[in-house]
C-alpha cells in the first residue's frame, strides 16, 4: 500500500504480536520500522488527507480530528499491553520509510533515555471536582412576595455555601496528591480542566498524572478507592475520578 507513513509511538522492539484485528489511522493496520535497535510503529495514510495543507485544514474539523485521534489512541492502548511506548504528538506524519529513520536517528538518544525511564511504567490520571450547587431559596410566607432583603440573604447563603465547598475540596485535593505523589515515581499537575470544553460537571480542582511502576498499579488503585470512599462518606460535594492505565503521555516529553 502507498501513502505517507503516520507514526503513533517509538519504543524497543517487542516480540508479542498486538491483536490481529487491530487497525489504525485510515483503518490501515499498523507496522514497525527498525532502525538502530529501536521501532516505529507507523501505518499508511492518504497524501489527500495528511499531507501538509490538507492536514493543516482537517486539524480544524472536530469530527475528523476526532476519530483520528480515537484510531491514534487504539493503537497506543494495545502497544500499552505488549510494551512500553513513547508516543508521539498527533499526526505526526513522514513522507516514507526513511524519513521515519532519519527522525529515530536524530533523536536517538532523547529517545532511548526516555524510554529506559519509562520502561515497566504506566500513568495514571486523577481528577478531583468540586459539585457546587446552590441552595433552593427558601420559599416565602404564603401570600407574601420575597423582599429584597430575602433575596440579598440567600444569594450571602449559596454564596457561602459555595466558597465552604470550594475550600473544602482544595484541602482534600491537596492531601490526596501528597499521599498519591509519595506511593508514585513521578508526577504531573496539569492546569485544571474547562468545564464548557470537557463537559464534565463541577470545577477542576486537581487534574493530575502519575507515574507509576506497571506492577504496583493495582496498589495505587486501591489507594485511590480507599480514598473516594472516605471523601464519599465525609465531603459531599466531592467527586474523584480515576483514569488509566495509561502509555506514559506526560512524561514523554512530547507535547500533546
Amino acid at each position: 500500500m502507498t501513502g505517507l507513513r503516520y507514526v503513533y509511538a517509538v519504543c524497543r522492539p517487542f516480540d508479542t504480536p498486538l491483536q490481529a484485528q487491530l487497525t489504525g489511522v485510515a483503518d490501515d493496520p499498523p507496522r514497525v520500522v527498525p532502525h538502530h535497535g529501536l521501532v516505529a510503529v507507523v501505518s499508511h495514510v492518504p497524501e489527500r488527507d495528511f499531507a501538509e495543507e490538507p492536514l493543516r485544514r482537517h486539524l480544524e474539523d472536530l469530527d475528523w480530528l476526532t476519530a483520528v485521534a480515537r484510531a491514534h489512541q487504539g493503537v497506543i492502548d494495545a502497544l500499552t499491553v505488549v510494551t512500553t511506548p513513547l508516543p508521539l504528538r498527533l499526526g505526526t506524519v513522514f513522507r516514507d520509510d526513511s524519513g521515519v529513520r532519519v527522525m529515530i536517528e536524530e533523536r536517538e538518544e532523547d529517545f532511548r533515555r526516555t524510554l529506559a525511564r519509562l520502561e515497566g511504567r504506566v500513568e495514571w490520571g486523577v481528577k478531583v471536582y468540586a459539585e457546587i450547587e446552590a441552595p433552593r431559596p427558601a420559599p416565602a410566607p404564603a401570600g407574601k412576595p420575597a423582599s429584597g432583603r430575602d433575596y440579598l440573604r440567600q444569594r450571602r447563603m449559596r454564596v457561602q455555601s459555595n466558597e465552604e465547598t470550594w475550600q473544602k475540596c482544595e484541602e482534600f485535593a491537596s492531601r490526596l496528591h501528597a499521599t498519591l505523589s509519595a506511593h508514585a515515581e513521578d508526577f504531573r499537575l496539569h492546569a485544571p480542566q474547562n468545564p464548557k470544553l470537557s463537559g464534565v460537571s463541577g470545577r477542576n480542582v486537581l487534574n493530575a498524572a502519575y507515574l507509576v511502576p506497571r506492577g504496583s498499579s493495582e496498589e495505587f488503585v486501591e489507594l485511590v478507592d480507599r480514598t473516594k470512599d472516605e471523601k464519599m462518606m465525609d465531603d459531599a460535594g466531592i467527586r474523584v475520578e480515576l483514569t488509566g492505565p495509561w502509555a506514559a503521555y506526560s512524561f514523554a516529553g512530547e507535547e500533546q
